[in-house]
């Protein structure tokens, strides 16, 4: 049996260590994390609120959250809800997509911009009005909600389509600014009772 020196066994030793590290170095170096969140939340819920009023909810299955030179960016790759409430706490709006990105300025913390996109539905709870496109943008610091993309609109007393769209961000006061020739107009019963179902607290049902 040969015996190494024990300056040999030390360098060997040195040699291996550095060859592994070499290897991840390398990796990390592939790395690009202008693309790599810095952090990912799954099952995702924040609420904010204004003088101890709730205003906004949002949940998503997952955020992933990007920090860069200029600005926040969030991304919810698997979907977004957002749902608005009106001044005495009832559900007022609601909005749904596919995906969605949330961008904030970081020298402007005024300029707050959230893009939704694929099958985005807005729903006006109160005015039973529901609105459907593809892409959808939300300007939280003008307090608006606008699209320059096809668009189809749906309320109790008809439906209409075109497109772009502009209306505060509650949804309240939704116009397309190029609709269709064509409307749909819906008769109605002069007599019938619309009720907010989302807000609606009535008996319970016996089983």
């Amino acid at each position: 049996m040969v015996r190494k020196p024990y300056g040999a066994l030390i360098l060997t030793a040195i040699l291996a260590l550095t060859g592994s590290c070499k290897g991840k170095l390398s990796e990390a170096d592939r790395l690009d994390l202008s693309k790599t969140p810095v952090q990912t939340v799954e099952d995702m819920f924040f609420v904010q609120t204004e003088n101890g009023r709730l205003k906004i909810r949002v949940e998503a299955p997952v955020m992933e959250h990007y920090d860069k030179d200029t600005i926040s960016l969030d991304l919810f790759p698997s979907g977004l809800k957002v749902f608005g409430y009106t001044q005495e706490g009832l559900l007022e709006t609601t909005i749904r997509s596919d995906k969605a990105r949330h961008e904030q300025w970081k020298k402007k913390k005024d300029q707050e911009l959230w893009l939704a996109t694929g099958n985005v539905i807005v729903t006006n709870v109160v005015k039973q009005e529901v609105m459907e496109t593809d892409t959808l943008y939300w300007d939280q610091g003008k307090h608006e909600i606008y699209t320059d993309c096809y668009i189809k609109m749906r309320s109790p007393s008809g439906m209409m389509q075109g497109y772009g769209m502009r209306s505060d961000e509650m949804a309240r006061n939704s116009v397309i600014m190029n609709p269709f020739d064509s409307w749909g107009y819906v008769v109605q019963d002069t007599t019938e009772v619309i009720i907010d179902t989302a807000n609606f607290i009535g008996p319970v049902l016996k089983k």
